[in-house]
């Protein structure tokens, strides 16, 4: 019996406990954070209040982003040999300035004896074919000749005249000139050529060594129209248009800033980061600035007339924007609000629909918010 009821027993102080606790969770649950403050007319008095209502005013943004210097791809040169060779001698050295159609390089090989080979040699058989063409013409006409062996010439004349001109153009490649080539001036050197002024960024070869067609031997890099290419995120892309200023800046030397215009502004997404890509036009090139430089810049937004207040009147609490609205001559109401772009020391108001012709505390407003949280706590 005695048992019984210490089970019994048991069993009350258990469903006692979780009564009272769940009472506790719900007087918790219950507490709703207070949004007014009543101030009697002393604590207004010592508080030294002021509010204002919010004002139309011209303010400006600075979006800041970042990104990388870049050059478009006609500044931008990989040099080849169409035909493989040896490279018999070069001066290039990383960093180097080289003029258009100077020479950058000579190449030697055997092949380009033959080619020249070829080419005059097929240039004596095509003179030799052309004048047979026109006496076995004029002997057709006298029906001197058949129509056969006329035709014969013809296809011949004809067919040297075709390997003569690709033959001119295999030349070409190489550079060099068919119409200064003789039997006097067959050469196993040739030289190749700058295609643009600017600076060697990369050499890839040595003397010596042979190098097939699809070797890149030189990288040459024009930098007098450099390129800002600027990562944008989704969210912000609508804020830019073409013809906007920005101000760029390395992280070595944020002191001096770069002017740039915007040229272009992608129309995709990069798909894992949810960003354009923008591109910006440098005012007044710098040779202090390179290829792949890391940079910052600062895009100058806008400006648009918004209602705004001193960023004074802004409290911040648990995560979130605040103002105080004054509801009587005693009376202020904690009020959430979404905040703009800042300038100076004032700040837009996007929510400012509710918040139109009333009063707001501008000096003060952390006391209040001490006010309440006191009184919270009580």
């Amino acid at each position: 019996m005695k048992t019984k009821i210490i089970v019994y027993g048991l069993l009350l102080s258990i469903v006692f406990s979780c009564s009272s606790k769940t009472n506790e969770t719900e007087t918790q649950d219950a507490t709703v954070v207070e949004e007014i403050v009543n101030l009697t007319s002393a604590q207004q008095k010592n508080m030294s209040l002021e509010v204002a209502p919010l004002q139309n005013r011209i303010l400006s943004a600075t979006l800041r982003v970042n990104g990388k210097i870049d050059v478009p791809p006609q500044n931008m040169v990989s040099i080849s040999m169409q035909m493989g060779g040896y490279l018999k001698s070069t001066d290039l050295l990383p960093g180097m300035f080289v003029k258009k159609n100077a020479v950058i390089a000579t190449m030697e090989d055997q092949q380009y004896i033959q080619l020249q080979e070829e080419y005059l040699s097929t240039l004596t058989k095509l003179n030799y074919a052309q004048k047979e063409y026109q006496r076995q013409k004029e002997l057709n006409q006298n029906q001197a000749s058949s129509d056969k062996v006329f035709q014969q010439a013809e296809v011949e004349y004809k067919k040297l005249k075709i390997t003569k001109n690709a033959l001119t153009e295999r030349l070409k490649l190489i550079a060099i000139n068919p119409d200064h080539l003789s039997e006097n001036t067959i050469s196993k050197s040739i030289q190749i050529y700058s295609p643009i002024n600017g600076y060697v960024s990369k050499v890839n070869v040595n003397i010596g060594k042979y190098v097939s067609p699809t070797d890149v031997l030189f990288e040459l890099i024009n930098i007098d129209d450099l390129h800002l290419n600027l990562k944008v995120f989704e969210k912000d892309i609508h804020k830019l248009k073409i013809g906007q200023t920005l101000y760029a800046y390395s992280n070595s030397n944020p002191e001096e800033k770069y002017e740039c215009k915007i040229i272009l502004i992608s129309k995709d997404f990069v798909n894992n980061e949810n960003s354009a890509q923008v591109y910006c036009h440098f005012n007044k090139p710098n040779k202090s600035l390179l290829p792949g430089m890391y940079m910052n810049a600062d895009i100058e937004l806008k400006n648009e007339t918004q209602l705004s207040i001193q960023k004074e009147a802004i409290v911040s609490y648990e995560g979130k924007n605040y103002v105080f609205v004054k509801n009587g001559p005693d009376q202020y109401q904690l009020t959430e609000v979404v905040l703009g772009i800042s300038e100076n020391n004032f700040i837009a108001i996007n929510n400012f629909i509710d918040l139109k012709e009333k009063e707001i505390v501008i000096k003060g407003a952390y006391t209040l918010l001490m006010q309440l949280k006191n009184k919270e706590e009580e």
